[in-house]
């Protein structure tokens, strides 16, 4: 799909990759966009400097996310292109026993937090606009995930896990909605220079580097203008995935091997 034209909307786009995401699309033509995050006034910075539109919002509540939709069909126009964006760090913690383990996460907050921005606001973003794409004859969701999602984070088990639901989630979006014409994109960098990484500490899984958000962006809009399913900037997480699915009791220990170099980089024996 070429963006030029096209009405876009991007969550968790005051800063880092949403921002980004914003400015290249503004850059490639969209006729709008639409910049919506639970920092509202650092999203109308954004929108403002690329004559853009900016909606204060909780992907964490379904009637937020309707909000957002309304009022941009309202104001400019049909959805063509909805990036679920937002994300957080939630429960990182490498200087524990069990380095982010379920016993390391014992409140229920981190995971219902992560769970409804990792998983339902896709949910939610997809009820609203699966209708409206169907009717229109076809639409576009890309989906900010993580390679988290495909292979795994130490450090939190909640990140770990809403991350491959919101995978399992998105592909079968792409499958049951393949045929009505509406295409699905999940982006799943790893390591990329945003405020969440730049507060976490430097250690052995951050071997193979951080991107900055503006090569997520370019990469993520090559993958729409391609309409590949999976994006990913880190092109190595390919061969993880393999080695994953090949062996999986071997891979299991060679992350726990990380783990284990991880929590010594950190200074945790």
């Amino acid at each position: 799909m070429k963006v030029s034209g096209k009405i876009v909307v991007v969550t968790g786009g005051a800063n880092g990759i949403g921002q980004a995401l914003a400015e290249i699309f503004h850059r490639e033509g969209a006729a709008k966009v639409v910049v919506a995050d639970l920092d509202g006034e650092r999203a109308k910075i954004v929108a403002d400097a690329i004559g853009g539109a900016a909606f204060a919002c909780d992907v964490g509540k379904e009637a937020d996310i309707l909000h957002v939709i309304d009022e941009t069909e309202k104001q400019f126009g049909p959805i063509e292109l909805f990036c679920s964006n937002a994300g957080i760090g939630a429960g990182f913690d490498m200087m524990s026993e069990n380095a982010g383990g379920v016993s390391d996460e014992p409140s229920d907050d981190p995971w219902a937090r992560s769970w409804a921005i990792h998983v339902m606001a896709h949910v939610y973003a997809a009820r609203h606009l699966i209708p409206r794409y169907r009717a229109r004859g076809g639409g576009y969701f890309l989906n900010t995930i993580s390679a988290a999602g495909l292979l795994s984070q130490i450090g939190s088990a909640a990140y770990s896990t809403t991350k491959h639901a919101a995978v399992g989630f998105a592909e079968n979006l792409a499958i049951s909605h393949k045929a009505h014409n509406i295409r699905v994109s999940i982006l799943c960098p790893q390591g990329v220079e945003t405020n969440m990484i730049r507060g976490m500490p430097k250690g052995p899984q951050s071997n193979d580097g951080n991107l900055t958000a503006e090569d997520v962006a370019q990469c993520a809009l090559d993958g729409i203008d391609r309409e590949t399913f999976l994006i990913l900037p880190h092109p190595q997480v390919i061969d993880y995935m393999r080695r994953k699915t090949e062996n999986y009791d071997r891979w299991i220990g060679g992350m726990a091997k990380l783990q284990a170099a991880t929590r010594e980089a950190f200074g945790k024996k």
